[in-house]
């Protein structure tokens, strides 16, 4: 619908009036502006206005004194309600439930990581608890690289391919109009197949579908899918809510390097404290959904490189704010940034933070 085309723009450029152009261009840049605009006038400030400065310098410092012990009771509430939701039998909670029409779909997008990575993914999927004749597993794959993947997929095909209720591979082909090529095009492509093939064609009510979008290093906890379909049945909204999990960041751990680590492990903070700020949590990076509302919004967007956090605002636009994030006090966990170089790794952690950012 005309009105709602806003939903599936990515860049400026993908906007044809000049004025909207402008305008999409300037909020993009804002955040950018007013970062570096107060470095550099404290900077410049320290010489032309020091008693300023100093007078601003010490209200900051003691704002995010404040800040800090409330973001920890935060920390030390979310740390504390994972460990007891790690314990619960999710399992037996949904005997209470009517549950058994509700299946997974799981989507992983792959690029040209290693098998070994990509093994330990789907051995997670393998050993939750939740009945396997109830999950749709994707193995999405970029037809660009197919030469440098192709014996990873068939393998993993070969390891993995009974286990589940279905299991699909895609090759999402290269240079679509309109599309940059990147997990958000990927795993739109993804879905798409995997309606078109075996949802569909079997009548699955989009409703009775969890949806879920993990990165290929993601790898869940034995619990996920019980505790998520519990929570699912249970709210309030579920064809209008997203549940996002605590995120890990300890795959790789004790082989990163001590400022990879520093990282990961702020960053499993802040999302963590997340969880206990519903106003402001959103969905990131390995997150679950009901199909019914990818369906809705058109799937994910193709012209961004990634869209974890884009299609909670796209839900959010196209149902009118009424749209939720619920907090899933249930950790699934990831890959530590890690490379040979020490330089190399600052500008992957670098380009990772900005592209979370975005």
């Amino acid at each position: 619908m005309k009105e709602n085309y806003y939903l599936k723009i990515g860049r400026a450029a993908d906007l044809e009036n000049p004025r909207e152009r402008f305008f999409f261009r300037l909020f993009e840049m804002l955040p950018g502006v007013l970062s570096f605009g107060v470095l550099f006038l404290v900077i410049f400030l320290s010489w032309r206005r020091p008693i300023y400065v100093a007078i601003f310098i010490i209200i900051f410092v003691v704002f995010w004194f404040f800040r800090t012990v409330y973001f920890s009771l935060h920390l030390w509430s979310a740390y504390k309600k994972m460990g007891e939701h790690e314990k619960i039998n999710w399992l037996e909670r949904l005997r209470e439930l009517d549950w058994q029409n509700i299946c997974h779909l799981v989507i992983i997008p792959m690029h040209k990581e290693p098998l070994e990575i990509v093994r330990d993914g789907f051995k997670s999927l393998e050993k939750t608890d939740y009945p396997k004749d109830k999950m749709i597993v994707v193995l999405a794959c970029e037809e660009r690289v197919k030469e440098s993947v192709y014996r990873t997929a068939e393998e993993i095909e070969r390891e993995f391919g009974n286990r589940f209720f279905k299991f699909l591979i895609t090759w999402h082909p290269a240079h679509l109009p309109g599309e940059i090529s990147g997990k958000g095009s990927n795993e739109s492509w993804a879905t798409k197949k995997a309606k078109k093939e075996i949802i569909d064609p079997l009548k699955i009510p989009y409703e009775n579908v969890i949806f879920s979008s993990f990165d290929i290093d993601t790898c869940v906890f034995p619990k996920y899918f019980s505790c998520l379909t519990y929570h699912y049945l249970t709210s309030q909204k579920p064809t209008r809510t997203s549940f996002q999990p605590v995120p890990l960041f300890i795959n790789n751990i004790w082989q990163a390097p001590v400022v990879s680590r520093i990282f990961s492990f702020s960053s499993t903070f802040w999302h963590a404290i997340n969880q206990e700020r519903p106003e402001k949590i959103i969905t990131f990076s390995s997150h679950s959904m009901s199909f019914k509302a990818v369906v809705d919004v058109g799937f994910k967007q193709t012209n961004i490189v990634s869209d974890d956090s884009r299609i909670f605002w796209q839900c959010f636009l196209y149902y009118n704010g009424d749209y939720y994030v619920q907090p899933l006090y249930y950790p699934v966990s990831m890959d530590a940034n890690v490379t040979k170089n020490f330089f190399r790794n600052l500008i992957n952690l670098y380009k990772q933070q900005r592209r979370w950012a975005y």
